[in-house]
């Protein structure tokens, strides 16, 4: 045991444990290794060594050192100490699939604890793997009972640690059952826990990236963006940190880009990437990154970054759909949203992905299924009560109005959207209402508030870079004058320039980042317009025109 050890060797503990105060994990994690060199070490200091191993990245030395710990302190009679070591074990396990191990550590533990008191701390852990496995099979109703349990056993025995991983599971838990509000609160109150320095390192990240998701699952986005900026002080005060560093900037990102930050946003996904050796992590600051060159009209690094996202098993909607739009296949775009919206059972996810499926729908004239989907979306915004939703339901009431010609409902929808908007601090999002709300204005007649909603929202685009929104208000404002022979379009005019060269439909499409089956349909118009029926007689006609 380390009180019998040299002097030399107590020093190295003595510098190790002090270096984990310190949370210099590198200096920590050297120190204790050292040590544990010279002969086995106590179970206690494995436990810490263990955690300064997770902090630097070392997943499966963690594990490792978890078990030296248990069988430590099952060596030593601490039988309470030894199940919970063990219990932490199974659910490090269990909360990455280990699911076989993990069940056979919760056996030996419950047998570890078949004597000990009814009334221990230990007990609380003993449901922290029930918890998981109710999550796992999404009985949301049945976490949210084992994790009160649980919270409540922590308090009794002042043990933060049980107490903030509980509750961060039922706050979790209460948002997927849609009780939004409770469900916050619970995890406003982990946060303040988080942020007292009362939990051990490594449960201050757990909980903290378990919270920022929950507020960025459910759109808490201020929320959001004040526990990011906590998390990111967090990691940025312990310079040897690993883990958690991927994914706090991955949440990073996530925030600037919606404050309008994109080029910090960029750099922040950036380093996730190349962070990040979870899938998980990877797929979400590439999400980032292709929402970003998106609207920045950057289509070609879009598409690009949207195969990363799938790649990594993430979810490339709705953006993907809203990048099929802009390059001129909206059908294609409603066809992969309505299936993605119907595969999906979560309301938090619907409500995602229910505002881009209305812009999709009017753009493709289908006026039907956007007046269905604005509907849905303002029934899960009053269920919610969520802001963001509500800004989502009013702009997506008042697109479909204006297309109905409704414009007095229009101009007020889109007026209560950008207020919300303008309240929840998303330049973006209150740029583009506002464009909606210029052109409802116009239609009324009211020409010089809408040339005023147009500018100012002009004027937030430029600042962003946001390329294809700048093009289609100046268009708006100004409309280009082409007069292009055979009544072509500009888009047509470039497929049959491209046409004249030779290249095939499939090389088009490539060039042009859309479908083969878009091209297909231009090719198609271009013939009917032209009155041909064969790619030469199209090209003779660009030729005696001055196209080709």
């Amino acid at each position: 045991m380390p009180s019998t050890d040299r002097p030399d060797r107590l020093r190295l503990l003595e510098d190790a444990r002090a270096a984990y105060e310190d949370r210099a994990w590198a200096r920590s994690h050297a120190a204790f290794a050292e040590a544990d060199a010279g002969g086995p070490i106590g179970p206690s200091e494995l436990a810490l060594m263990a955690t300064s191993a997770y902090m630097l990245g070392h997943v499966a030395e963690m594990l490792g050192l978890l078990e030296r710990a248990h069988h430590a302190y099952l060596d030593a009679g601490d039988l309470l100490a030894s199940a919970r070591t063990g219990l932490w074990l199974a659910t490090n396990l269990m909360s990455r699939g280990k699911i076989p191990q993990a069940s056979g550590w919760v056996e030996r533990c419950e047998r570890l604890l078949a004597d000990a008191p009814e009334e221990c701390v230990e007990r609380g852990y003993l449901l922290m793997p029930q918890m998981l496995r109710e999550v796992f099979a999404e009985q949301f109703g049945e976490v949210v009972r084992v994790a009160a349990e649980a919270a409540q056993v922590g308090r009794r025995f002042d043990d933060p640690d049980l107490t903030a991983l509980a509750a961060q599971t039922q706050g979790r838990a209460l948002l997927k059952l849609g009780r939004t509000d409770e469900g916050l609160r619970v995890l406003d109150e982990v946060m303040v826990t988080a942020a007292s320095s009362r939990l051990s390192p490594m449960v201050t990240g757990l909980v903290y990236c378990s919270v920022l998701e929950g507020c960025f699952e459910s759109h808490a986005i201020t929320r959001a963006a004040t526990w990011t900026r906590e998390l990111t002080d967090w990691c940025g005060s312990q310079p040897d940190l690993v883990a958690f560093n991927d994914r706090c900037l991955a949440h990073r990102s996530e925030t600037l880009r919606l404050q309008g930050a994109w080029e910090e946003a960029v750099q922040e996904a950036e380093r996730a990437r190349a962070l990040g050796a979870r899938h998980q992590i990877a797929a979400q600051a590439s999400y980032q990154l292709a929402e970003i060159h998106r609207m920045r009209g950057e289509f070609e690094q879009a598409a690009e970054s949207y195969r990363e996202v799938i790649r990594d098993g993430g979810d490339p909607m709705p953006g993907l759909a809203l990048l099929r739009v802009a390059q001129g296949d909206a059908e294609a775009a409603l066809v992969s949203l309505g299936d993605a919206i119907a595969d999906t059972e979560d309301p938090y996810h619907q409500v995602a992905l229910l505002p881009a499926y209305v812009e999709i729908a009017i753009a493709a004239k289908h006026s039907t299924e956007a007046h269905d989907a604005a509907e849905s979306l303002a029934q899960i915004a009053t269920a919610t009560g969520a802001d963001v939703h509500a800004a989502w339901a009013m702009r997506a009431r008042g697109q479909v109005a204006l297309a109905d010609r409704r414009i007095s409902q229009a101009v007020r929808n889109l007026r209560d959207a950008a207020s919300l908007w303008r309240d929840l601090s998303v330049p973006y999002e209150l740029a583009r209402t506002r464009v909606d709300l210029g052109l409802a204005l116009e239609a009324r007649g009211d020409s010089e508030a809408a040339g005023a909603e147009l500018e100012a929202a002009r004027s937030v685009f430029d600042r962003l870079g946001a390329a294809p929104d700048i093009r289609a208000v100046d268009d708006h404002v100004h409309p280009p004058k082409t007069d292009w022979p055979g009544g072509l379009t500009d888009r047509e005019v470039e497929v049959l320039r491209m046409l004249t060269s030779g290249a095939t439909n499939r090389a088009i499409a490539a060039d042009l980042i859309v479908s083969e089956r878009t091209i297909d349909r231009h090719v198609s118009n271009i013939f009917t317009k032209l009155g041909v029926s064969s790619r030469s007689a199209a090209t003779a006609f660009a030729i005696r025109n001055g196209l080709a």
